[in-house]
């Protein structure tokens, strides 16, 4: 079984990725049929972009939590991470399920292996958390 530290440097480096995407769609890539279940293809619109940094925001947010609970960023913080890392696995597993049912082939294509993974990690990170405490 993968070392909830391991598992969290994945779970990071992924949210890396799409936190690049989220911010190269703010920026005016035209990548909007990967996103969003294809609603906005090419650029996205401005109130849009204002949204893919609001999300990038908030997957920092995640992927700090994921790092402090699995102990990689501050260790003595770990345990102020539990129910914040709780929430991080339930978003997770929405995320999943949402790239997977997307009506985006591409989306899909792309972004439902990525979530499901991310979830993966967030739920080892989180199991091995809870039988330490």
């Amino acid at each position: 079984m993968i070392p909830p530290r391991v598992a969290a440097l994945v779970f990071a480096g992924l949210t890396d990725v799409v936190i690049l995407f989220q911010l190269a769609l703010a920026a005016g890539l035209p990548w909007g049929e990967y996103a969003m279940g294809g609603a906005f293809p090419g650029a996205y619109p401005p109130p849009m972009r204002v949204a893919a940094v609001v999300q990038a925001l908030i997957l920092a947010g995640v992927g700090l939590v994921v790092l402090v609970r699995a102990g990689v960023v501050w260790p003595q913080r770990s345990g102020a991470m539990r129910w914040p890392m709780r929430a991080v696995v339930a978003i997770s597993a929405l995320g999943a399920v949402l790239n997977v049912i997307t009506p985006s082939a591409v989306e899909r294509m792309i972004w439902a292996p990525v979530t499901i993974v991310m979830f993966l990690c967030a739920l080892r990170v989180a199991w091995a958390a809870e039988r330490q405490a």
